[in-house]
């Protein structure tokens, strides 16, 4: 190698700073490890023999966390490189060592392409499963399913950054606008962990207010902790085959119905709510949109169960299509139980609140709201240049006319979105899959929904997936989960030279 080649070398070479990732990664499988303590104590509990699994599971995340933790980087600084390398690389961390228990079960334990996928939708709060029945399941796997998609709900990122102060110094903005979902993202306080504690707060008191709802009515303690956590981060895991419906209770499903609303709501608009700055929710153009849409679909949903006779109750044209509504744009994933009785024009209605999903800054999935409203508004803007090329035009939401960069970034994204849907169907043809499942597959796993279509049947099972595409959408789930520029920027080649 000459001296020309060695400079070139040196130019390329990757100047990320890997032991400070490794670190943090290592203080959250800690944290992990924490969590694990949950669902086994729910074993002893029980009187069940998946402790030994969990007992595993957390002294193997203890440990190597532990070994990561000793990593003394020389400069604890992080950039934008070591932001998004984190925040991809801890979802995957936490999912492999999530899987453990899912493996190392005493009855059905799963292979390793299921147990990836089983953790990765929970920890995405995708809430698709490969799983046909969980009747078998322990006490302790229902609630760590649950659980998962309660951390991955609010955000790993986000929770490091309330519970691990040094990280405001050290790339904290950096990881929040990496894993937050959103276009921008507004700080509430003046320092990002104290932005962080804010929001986890307020997750939290949500939570067990849902809890204490459900509780007082005639769901039982367990199944009441399990779907506080499933229902308030738009997850979708059930405790049982029968899922709410178990009950037949208008009360729980009205219940359900307002907090799936609620996980739908940005979390920045409700900390307004709650120091009591309602000018700024009722002046916000995606909530307001989010309501109409809402309305807007419940009428053509309405409409269209008269119209196919399904309106034999009350309920069943009343509360039942609210529940359905809510439950897709907000990415739950909940189920009525005629809801495939309704019709395919009722399917692609659904798909539509699948794909945009509920408000940004939520813990639900899809594109969001509030990038439809910038599309719709610059796509105005175009029409109208036809007629007026003169005219200087822009986009304005929330009375702040929006940059024309991020207009820009947000049609990438969108393209993005249904580019990944399309390649992810046509490999997942590739696969021996059935051409209306691939495309289906992809398109609710990269929205976070988890419904399943065709020989699976709606809200059945991703169990006839072969390995290679439960892999592919686990990879789809992730992307999803981060908006698409977190993880794919990791692939691009300028990411990793200087």
């Amino acid at each position: 190698m000459n001296g020309s080649d060695l400079r070139r070398f040196r130019l390329n070479m990757p100047f990320i700073n890997f032991p400070v990732v490794l670190r943090v990664i290592g203080l959250l499988l800690v944290i992990e490890s924490v969590f694990l303590l949950i669902p086994m104590a729910t074993c002893f509990y029980y009187g069940e023999d998946d402790w030994r699994s969990f007992l595993l599971t957390l002294c193997l995340s203890l440990s190597c966390g532990g070994a990561m933790t000793l990593i003394h980087p020389r400069s604890s600084s992080m950039g934008k490189r070591e932001g998004f390398l984190l925040t991809a690389l801890v979802w995957v961390f936490f999912s492999i060592f999530g899987m453990i228990p899912f493996m190392t079960a005493s009855t059905n334990p799963l292979s390793i392409s299921d147990a990836f996928f089983e953790a990765m939708s929970g920890f995405t709060t995708t809430g698709a499963s490969i799983m046909t029945s969980i009747s078998h399941l322990s006490h302790g796997a229902v609630i760590w399913r649950s659980l998962m998609q309660w951390i991955g709900g609010m955000g790993i990122i986000l929770f490091t950054l309330a519970v691990i102060p040094m990280l405001n110094h050290s790339g904290g903005m950096q990881m929040f606008n990496a894993e937050v979902t959103g276009i921008t993202h507004d700080k509430l306080r003046p320092r990002i962990s104290q932005t962080a504690k804010s929001l986890w707060l307020i997750y939290i008191t949500l939570t067990v207010l849902l809890f204490t709802l459900l509780v007082a009515g005639p769901m039982g303690v367990f199944d009441a902790i399990n779907y506080s956590f499933s229902i308030m981060s738009t997850g979708g895991f059930s405790t049982s085959d029968e899922g709410l419906s178990l009950w037949n209770s208008d009360y729980i499903e009205v219940v359900t119905t307002f907090f799936m609303f609620i996980g739908g709501v940005s979390f920045t608009l409700i900390y307004r709510a709650v120091n009591r700055d309602f000018r700024a929710i009722w002046h916000n153009d995606v909530f307001k949109f989010y309501l109409f849409i809402i309305a807007f679909f419940y009428v053509l949903f309405v409409a269209n169960i008269f119209l196919k006779g399904q309106a034999t109750t009350l309920k069943s044209w009343t509360l039942d299509p609210l529940f359905q509504i809510v439950s897709l744009i907000s990415s739950t994933g909940f189920e009525v139980g005629d809801f495939g009785n309704w019709g395919t024009f009722t399917i692609a209605l659904s798909m539509f609140l699948m794909y945009f999903g509920a408000c940004a800054g939520s813990t639900s999935g899809g594109a969001k709201l509030d990038r439809l409203i910038y599309m719709l508004k610059n796509c105005r803007n175009e029409i109208d240049r036809c007629i007026h090329p003169n005219n200087i035009l822009t986009v304005r939401v929330n009375g702040r006319v929006i940059p024309h960069e991020t207009v820009s970034k947000v049609t990438a994204f969108l393209c993005l979105y249904m580019f990944i849907i399309i390649v992810g169907g046509i490999v997942l043809t590739a696969m021996g899959m059935p051409l209306v499942d691939s495309f289906f597959s992809t398109f609710t796993c990269i929205s976070n929904t988890g419904l399943a279509s065709g020989v699976t049947g709606y809200g059945g099972s991703f169990a006839l997936v072969p390995d290679s595409g439960k892999w592919l959408l686990a990879f789809i789930m992730l992307t999803g989960r981060l908006e698409l520029f977190t993880v794919l920027v990791i692939f691009t080649p300028s990411f990793w030279k200087k």
